[in-house]
């Protein structure tokens, strides 16, 4: 997930959104260990997410036998035990298991589907010469300028789609209000919390840093040069640029509670 930590604990009232880490589409990004004199494959997950201040943070590392719903709800009970609360938003891509597990591990928080992977999912249902042209289609969703046309343009395209590619608009209207769910959160998150991207950066310093290794000795060896790759980026974050200005925090954090008029509480959403 950013999911969407290695080494630190994660605060309440964080936000965070599950991103895994992926070699390729549809994918868990895997590392081969040796275990009981064979080589084996293992997943390994990543999570980060914004904090109150606006820097990313890690969240968290596991490795994982397969990728199912039981490793994904063991990881994400893991961290919500650790302390980890007040998400609102979780972006990942739409393996069952993980879907399954934010939703019986963080209550009440939205899910986002990630674009990227959504379009990629998408394309298989038309032909490869109509790739180019639904694939503009799509993206002209994400270019709206507010949430209202980003709607409505969903609904547009899904209709453009429905004559020549009707399976392709089924898709794209099932998935409609999860890869939509940004919209639902201030304009200026919307580019870090609609896609995995961010995390994709992340694992390709991963990915260069085990390259090197080829076969791991066992697990834990696994986890500690993983572990020391992400500690150093973790560092890097609490003194880089936020990820999200205070001011678009601030307003994000502003809820009108309902029956109060005016009233206002302050409350943490997550960004990722």
């Amino acid at each position: 997930m950013e999911t969407r930590t290695s080494g630190s604990e994660a605060r309440a009232g964080e936000t965070g959104g599950l991103r895994r880490s992926n070699r390729a589409p549809a994918r868990p990004y895997t590392q081969k260990v040796r275990e009981d004199g064979r080589i084996a494959a293992v997943a390994c997950v990543v999570a980060t997410g914004v904090n109150a201040a606006g820097n990313r943070e890690i969240l968290g590392l596991d490795l994982h036998t397969s990728e199912d719903g039981a490793g994904w709800t063991a990881f994400l009970r893991g961290l919500v035990a650790r302390g980890l609360s007040g998400v609102r938003l979780v972006i990942s891509d739409a393996h069952p298991g993980l879907v399954d597990a934010i939703a019986s591990t963080v209550p009440g928080a939205s899910w986002q589907r990630c674009r990227t992977h959504f379009l990629r999912n998408l394309l298989t249902r038309v032909p490869k010469s109509a790739g180019p042209f639904v694939a503009t289609l799509v993206r002209s969703i994400f270019a709206q300028p507010d949430a209202p046309t980003t709607h409505a343009q969903h609904t547009r395209v899904i209709e453009q789609l429905a004559e020549r590619f009707p399976a392709a608009a089924q898709m794209l209207e099932d998935a409609g209000s999860d890869i939509l769910a940004f919209a639902r959160f201030p304009q200026p998150h919307w580019r870090q919390i609609w896609s995995n991207n961010p995390q994709e950066r992340l694992n390709k310093e991963i990915r260069r840093r085990t390259d090197v290794v080829g076969i791991f000795p066992n697990r834990d060896s696994v986890i500690r040069l993983i572990g020391m790759v992400l500690c150093e980026q973790h560092d890097e974050w609490a003194v880089v640029r936020r990820y999200m200005s205070a001011e678009s925090l601030a307003k994000a954090r502003l809820e009108v509670i309902e029956g109060e008029g005016e009233e206002v509480r302050s409350e943490l959403v997550a960004a990722s």
